[in-house]
């Protein structure tokens, strides 16, 4: 399967705290933060590079069901982007091999703007999200 990372999405304690680090210390391009911080967007991202970005999902977008502790699971999901043919592809083999989609399709917001995904763990619990773009 050829495919390319889309982006990565972090759960945040203190979402400006973050921000600031990755815009200022990392030096990474902010993508929506202004967006965000004036209620338009449910959350901001910064890019990595031209094809991926890396989300920050406030605590509101996580905190229900999570554990208490602070010590929760950091990672939120990771999304692999590919072509619509290849998509189809792995959404035929994920139901062969008895893999439930958990959400989706689905349209969602990420490194190339706005496509199409689906959501679906590994073994370990792991929540993957597959999406492509239209062309």
């Amino acid at each position: 399967m050829k495919c390319r990372m889309d982006h990565i999405v972090l759960n945040v304690q203190d979402d400006e705290k973050m921000i600031d680090f990755y815009t200022k210390v990392l030096m990474l391009a902010p993508e929506r933060v202004a967006e965000y911080q004036a209620g338009k967007v449910p959350f901001p991202s910064v890019r990595l590079n031209s094809d991926t970005i890396i989300d920050f999902f406030p605590r509101r977008m996580w905190q229900q069901g999570a554990e208490s502790s602070f010590g929760q699971r950091r990672l939120n999901h990771f999304c692999i982007a590919m072509g619509k043919g290849e998509w189809d592809a792995l959404a035929s083999r994920l139901a062969a091999n008895g893999v439930r989609i958990d959400e989706g399709p689905v349209p969602r917001w990420g490194a190339h703007g706005n496509g199409t995904s689906i959501y679906f763990q590994d073994p370990e619990g792991n929540v993957i999200e597959a999406r492509y773009y239209e062309e």
